[in-house]
């Protein structure tokens, strides 16, 4: 008897944890493409080059880790260290979560020392069950203010570089 309610309480526990992860969240706010597209790019008065070395710089400041940088292209992919997102019913339930964030950065010039920057911030959060189900969430982070803000430090650092060299 006493196995079968050990049982009841791990599957009551396993409920309440997939409720917890996988239960009635706030709804996803959505924004047009041109909406999207103005909040994540800004135009710099600056060579592509420096421009570039200010974004990877900035990154790096902000605790991401660059996973790749291609000047030629312009692409730059960085991730933020992973962090563990378990609560406590849901390690009751054998299930654990972590979170990360991914940031994408597109530089072009556009016409000498007339560059763009196009910048792609997405959560990424991902769980595993004790019995090795898995799943992943990836949601765009559309604050403004957190692009605001990564602008502003790379006009921060684009004056650093300009006024050292």
């Amino acid at each position: 008897m006493e196995t079968g309610n050990n049982n009841m309480v791990k599957k009551i526990l396993l409920i309440i944890s997939l409720f917890t992860v996988f239960g009635c969240g706030p709804k996803r706010a959505t924004m047009s493409p041109l909406a999207l597209q103005s909040i994540q790019t800004k135009h710099f008065e600056n060579d592509k080059s420096l421009v570039f070395r200010s974004v990877i710089s900035v990154f790096q400041d902000l605790g991401y880790i660059i996973e790749s940088a291609d000047h030629e292209t312009g692409f730059i992919t960085a991730k933020s260290a992973t962090k563990s997102d378990t609560n406590f019913f849901q390690a009751l339930g054998g299930y654990s979560s972590t979170q990360t964030t991914k940031a994408t950065a597109f530089v072009e010039e556009l016409r000498t020392n007339y560059t763009k920057v196009r910048l792609n911030f997405v959560q990424i959060s991902k769980g595993s069950s004790a019995y090795g189900q898995q799943n992943q969430n990836d949601e765009p982070i559309l604050d403004p203010k957190i692009y605001e803000n990564a602008f502003n430090k790379v006009s921060d650092a684009i004056f650093i570089r300009k006024e050292t060299n």
